[in-house]
């Protein structure tokens, strides 16, 4: 039977993944059925905000029939069976090119899923899209030389943030529960912050990756704590490709239940380094520490843990590292990059090896900072952007590729140091537009630090509606 009363209040694209599985587990509405009511808000939305690459809906038909074959028999194959997910243009999936949001890439189709694809395609979620992101996922905008420029839905006008772009635009607008991002500076959290979602970068090598890197992660970019963490069930299983994943660990993600009672948190709002805190940001964070407060936990403030010489030293290890992989264009290629890309990383071809090593060595101070501030508190609450919000067509809030660091001086510590961080929509400014709280825990802690966003779920009061699609 088709529960009308649900549909009348909830639309079955708005539906969390564990009302769909629940649905699905009572025969409310089918996998196909919800697929075709996703598919068609993507129809009104999509003109608007451009999230999706290498969209697939016939694919998916066939993906959804045979799940709802399955539930039909009660016999789903994994915990996210029938569920729509889209998945990040950098994380590969079988016989689809990985352009990395960028003209000058070689496509050619990938020869397999990467590990996050693989385990939520085993898992049974219907994969019917990609996601856009900007040039080598190096920006955190919406703004690509490949893909068309992607749009926040809570103001069109305005940046849905980067690099998991479109997976943050998607996740706004209400394209199915579950989204596949990847964070090496901010990449999940700051347009996380920026669409009001969840978006969890977990501790380095808790979900494993391929290819990996020092400080590269993906994460769940969803609507609720209890869906990132269904989707943390899926992506953390071991894949032996990832030669820096964690051992496989036991973790009962459904065990979030976590009081603040007595917990020391320390409040990180002023840290002398980036653009300057926005007021409008500031207070929605002192209120989120302020919430805590009042639900029992110990709150201090505590300075930032990067200077100005370690955020320095990042953008030149940063700028060499691009600029190995545009030197290995041709010259053609090398012109079809995004212009901000190639005025930022030309000059990482004239740093000496000394100054790129020096750079790369900020990565260890950083993890010796967090280290030494994780010694004394549980958690720590901080802003996730100094800024509430950019315009849709520039690379950055600056928009400066000689200052191109100076927005994720509040997520880039926690990928340097492999802490796990989350982004969750903690308010709105005056135009309604949201502004993410994030919460860093120590290293490991993963489910700490979901658990004390589903904390906040309750502490932070009522969201307004998601975003609806302009009038045709």
């Amino acid at each position: 039977m088709h529960n009308e009363a649900q549909e009348a209040v909830t639309s079955l694209h708005d539906l969390s993944a564990i009302d769909l599985i629940a649905g699905f587990r009572a025969k409310q509405f089918s996998p196909s059925e919800v697929l075709e009511d996703v598919l068609s808000h993507i129809a009104v939305w999509e003109p608007h905000i451009k999230a999706l690459y290498a969209f697939d809906p016939d694919g998916a038909r066939a993906v959804a029939k045979a799940s709802t074959e399955r539930w039909q028999q009660a016999e789903p194959v994994g915990p996210l069976d029938g569920v729509p997910v889209t998945i990040k243009d950098n994380i590969a999936t079988k016989g689809v090119p990985v352009p990395l949001g960028a003209a000058s890439v070689r496509l050619a189709p990938s020869p397999v899923d990467a590990p996050p694809a693989a385990r939520l395609r085993e898992a049974g979620a219907v994969i019917f899209s990609k996601t856009t992101m900007p040039d080598y996922g190096m920006l955190s905008s919406g703004l690509s030389s490949f893909h068309p420029l992607t749009r926040n839905p809570w103001d069109l006008s305005k940046n849905p943030g980067g690099s998991s772009a479109g997976a943050g635009a998607a996740g706004a607008a209400g394209y199915g529960p579950l989204h596949l991002g990847t964070d090496i500076g901010g990449s999940v959290r700051l347009p996380s912050c920026w669409c009001g979602l969840v978006g969890l970068k977990p501790s380095l090598g808790r979900v494993p990756i391929d290819p990996s890197y020092v400080g590269r992660v993906a994460g769940p970019m969803t609507r609720t704590v209890d869906d990132a963490a269904l989707m943390m069930s899926v992506l953390s299983r071991p894949d032996r490709r990832d030669g820096m994943s964690l051992p496989p660990a036991s973790m009962n993600w459904k065990a979030l239940d976590k009081s603040p009672r007595k917990l020391r948190i320390g409040l990180m709002l002023d840290i002398e380094v980036g653009q300057p805190l926005e007021q409008a940001v500031r207070n929605v964070v002192s209120k989120a520490a302020k919430a805590f407060e009042a639900a029992g936990a110990v709150v201090t403030e505590v300075p930032g843990v990067l200077t100005r010489e370690m955020l320095d030293g990042l953008d030149k290890f940063w700028r060499a590292r691009m600029w190995d992989d545009l030197s290995k264009l041709t010259p053609e290629e090398r012109g079809k990059a995004l212009p901000y890309i190639f005025k930022w990383a030309e000059p990482g071809a004239k740093l000496s090896g000394v100054e790129v090593i020096r750079g790369f060595n900020a990565t260890m101070a950083i993890r010796a900072a967090a280290a030494k501030l994780f010694s004394d508190l549980d958690y720590v609450i901080s802003p996730v952007s100094p800024v509430v919000k950019f315009a849709a067509d520039l690379a950055s809030p600056l928009n400066d590729p000689d200052k191109p660091f100076e927005h994720i001086a509040y997520t880039v510590p926690w990928n340097m140091s492999e802490n796990p961080a989350i982004s969750i929509n903690g308010g709105y400014d005056e135009q309604g537009f949201p502004i993410g709280v994030q919460i860093i825990g120590r290293r490991f802690d993963d489910l700490g630090v979901l658990g004390m966003a589903k904390a906040f779920e309750t502490l932070r009061g009522p969201q307004r509606p998601w975003p609806a699609p302009p009038a045709r």
